[in-house]
């Protein structure tokens, strides 16, 4: 299922600590595990860098992916590794895409501190203009990282986004045997107090009740034994980190492009709340070329 995950470092602590997630995902799937360190001299970073201050900065990157290379070897699981240069997340989607990469895994944050987190960070722009799928994981949890998943939670708003969601998580919950969790929010906070009737909340509920029997019928569909529904009502990102906190999620997988509602907080502030503060690693899978149909 992933023959090849590739694993951006900045040599960070945070960074250590998730690469230990992502080795979990390579033993399970028998994947080899790329390394990569991308000295920045795109844009934003020094592009103008004299050639000894470059050379240092190289020297510096071999020993970190060497360094976390060598973590990997001890566990018997193949890795590759490389230093490169340029804009940090473009260099890291062509990497992918040259190393036809089945899925990459990130920490939230690195070096450069909580001040960077998803929302305008390099991991936010992987997430956005990868074709693989990304694992964002947030080192600053409570709880440890467990991979084969026990527990996966796909939430689930019919939209398009929230279908490649669950093509993905049955994938998944067929490979490491896992309960596959669905979950609809219905957003009614959004609703002022002259917008709520009996009718639009039938309404809301109706369209609820299809969503989810829609997605079980999926997911009977592909065999698997162990199928939680479930609808709850409130904000979608505190909804969803509740539930993964309240039924022992290890992993939350959502899409990045929708026809519906779901799309404009997937695509907008609530998917950075959800990284930002999940219990849990989120896999975001995204739709490839999609602006470009759009």
């Amino acid at each position: 299922m992933y023959d090849r995950i590739l694993f951006p470092t900045d040599g960070s602590e945070p960074a250590e600590s998730v690469f230990d997630y992502a080795l979990q995902i390579a033993s399970k799937h028998g994947a080899t595990v790329h390394v990569v360190h991308v000295v920045d001299t795109g844009q934003d970073g020094l592009a103008r860098l004299r050639d000894d201050v470059l050379d240092v900065l190289e020297r510096e990157g071999e020993a970190i992916v060497n360094e976390t290379a060598e973590r990997a070897t001890e566990r018997d699981i193949p890795v590759t590794s490389d230093v490169l240069q340029g804009d940090p997340h473009t260099s890291i989607v062509e990497y992918s895409h040259r190393s036809d990469i089945d899925l990459i895994v990130m920490p939230t944050h690195g070096r450069r501190g909580l001040e960077r987190t998803l929302l305008g960070s390099v991991t936010e722009r992987v997430i956005t203009t990868a074709d693989a799928p990304v694992v964002a994981v947030n080192p600053e949890r409570n709880r440890p990282l467990t991979y084969p998943c026990r527990d996966l939670l796909v939430p689930v708003d019919g939209s398009r986004g929230a279908a490649l969601a669950l093509n993905e998580g049955i994938a998944v919950a067929k490979a490491t045997g896992a309960a596959l969790h669905l979950l609809h929010v219905v957003e009614t906070g959004s609703l002022g107090p002259e917008d709520r009737s009996v009718s639009t909340e039938g309404e809301l509920t109706e369209r609820a009740n299809g969503i989810i029997a829609d997605a079980t019928e999926t997911a009977a569909a592909a065999s698997l034994d162990r199928i939680v529904s479930e609808i709850e009502d409130g904000v979608p990102s505190e909804a969803i980190r509740s539930y993964a906190e309240a039924n022992g999620i290890d992993l939350a997988i959502l899409g990045t492009h929708g026809e519906t509602d779901f799309s404009r907080y997937v695509l907008g502030g609530v998917s950075a709340k959800i990284v930002r503060t999940s219990p849990v690693p989120v896999m975001w899978v995204r739709e490839p070329d999609a602006e470009a149909r759009d």
